[in-house]
């Protein structure tokens, strides 16, 4: 049996996702003629509450556009040492817009508002990067899908708003962040500047993500996502799938969460296991007993069909998705009670 958990971005599109695929209107999306980016722009942006939206190819590449309109060549973000813009991004954040990440050790890729105070440069001090940002990541993906309390995200706000920061939130993994959390969209909206969405995690579209943000910042990324190459043409093709995803695949991800938390539990019972981060949504990172080599279980796994990531330093990663059977899942979790070192 083959079992792909390397990411939740290995999914094919469903029957229906495909139907709407096919039946999907299009136009030209860089002239903005395109029906069904129209469409799922504005679905997006009123779900967030907020006031636009605009379709970016990658979830890379929407996080990129936010980062050089929040901020000036020589300024700083703020944001933690596990997240995604900085590791993950091809160290966009400097070629792109010429700034530097001011890091933070925080729990499980999220920081709090004590912790982003103690980051701020004096914006007197010009010896340093003036500050300009504070970018959050929820689910956090290195951390092992992770979820902020909104009560968390408020303070932090509020920091942001006495020191005249920008807030961005990278939500790849948001639409997981909301289940396991039991919130609402529209609740984020008001709390970020600019908030990224990506519809191939999870959500099981082939392609895509979106900005959303005000008129004026979204006016704005309608150029930087120019710059970089971003416009697509007949493109209404993969917002029908996300549209979809969005209708159809998002109360599935509670599935997912169970999966995960079953896998969790049964690393928990393996004495090569060091320690199993504690699973929040469909992510499982676990850590190895140091005198086994991470390479030896991704071979051993491999060799029965099962992939896994490595996140190095004898970390692993698990990710479930709507593509993993419970036949799949049965068969993962026999095969790891199995294992002995």
């Amino acid at each position: 049996m083959e079992v792909n958990l390397i990411s939740d971005t290995v999914t094919l599109p469903s029957e229906g996702m495909l139907d709407a695929i096919n039946k999907a209107k299009i136009g030209d999306d860089v002239y903005k003629e395109d029906p069904s980016i129209n469409e799922l722009e504005e679905k997006v942006a009123k779900l967030f509450n907020k006031e636009d939206a605009l379709f970016f190819p990658s979830g890379t590449m929407a996080n990129q556009t936010a980062i050089k309109i929040h901020t000036s060549p020589g300024e700083q973000l703020i944001c933690d040492h596990y997240s995604h813009v900085f590791n993950y991004e091809g160290g966009g954040v400097s070629f792109n817009s010429g700034v530097s990440c001011n890091l933070i050790e925080g729990n499980r890729g999220m920081i709090n508002s004590d912790q982003i105070i103690s980051k701020i440069n004096p914006p007197d001090f010009y010896h340093s990067p003036l500050t300009s940002l504070v970018c959050l990541e929820n689910s956090t993906n290195k951390g092992g899908g992770a979820v902020y309390a909104i009560n968390e995200i408020e303070k932090i706000k509020a920091v942001c708003k006495e020191n005249n920061l920008g807030l961005h939130l990278d939500g790849a993994r948001i639409w997981n962040a909301i289940i396991a959390s039991k919130t609402n969209p529209s609740q984020y909206g008001p709390l970020f500047d600019s908030i990224s969405v990506c519809f191939s995690k999870g959500l099981g579209a082939p392609v895509g993500s979106a900005l959303i943000s005000s008129k004026e910042f979204i006016q704005k990324a309608l150029r930087i996502r120019k710059v970089l190459g971003g416009g697509m043409r007949q493109s209404g093709i993969l917002a029908a799938a996300a549209s979809y995803a969005i209708d159809n695949h998002w109360t599935d991800l509670e599935e997912d969460h169970f999966k995960a938390k079953d896998l969790e539990k049964e690393l928990i019972k393996l004495s090569f296991i060091k320690k199993v981060e504690h699973v929040e949504t469909n992510i499982v990172i676990f850590e190895l007993i140091n005198d086994i080599d991470n390479r030896l279980l991704l071979e051993i796994l491999n060799k029965k069909g099962i992939r896994i990531s490595d996140m190095g330093n004898n970390r692993l990663r698990i990710v479930t998705h709507r593509d993993y059977t419970k036949k799949q899942h049965n068969y993962v979790l026999a095969v790891l009670s199995s294992l002995k070192f």
